[in-house]
């Protein structure tokens, strides 16, 4: 999740917040099933107060953005398309098994691309 706050902006830093994790789900840049940073951690990273950070979830999750699941995290909703989210969830999956297997992205592109030529 890349969030960049312009803290010159006339929009308040929530909804700058806000706005981006919309715009990455719409774009396909986070896919449902991703676990996004906890509040406290986007804070940080983001050099926010973690209120602001909470408040944008509250706002994501009252839209339907994001769930929260107790001590498993915060993660991207899933969409209208059951099947897709389905999809998405798998897809996220092997891509988390790979990395943590220490595979970089450029190598597991060229896995999902040799899958696709033997499927």
């Amino acid at each position: 999740m890349k969030i960049v706050i312009d803290h010159d902006s006339t929009v308040a830093p929530y909804d700058q917040l806000r706005q981006q994790v919309i715009e990455q789900v719409h774009g396909g840049g986070l896919i449902a099933g991703t676990k996004i940073p906890t509040v406290r951690g986007l804070a940080s990273e983001l050099g926010l107060a973690a209120n602001t950070v909470a408040k944008a979830y509250r706002a994501l999750s009252d839209q339907g953005v994001i769930v929260t699941r107790g001590k498993q995290g915060t993660f991207i909703a899933s969409g209208a398309d059951p099947v897709q989210a389905r999809a998405e969830q798998a897809a996220t999956s092997f891509v988390n098994g790979a990395r943590s297997l220490g595979y970089s992205d450029d190598e597991i592109k060229a896995m999902v691309a040799s899958a696709l030529r033997g499927a």
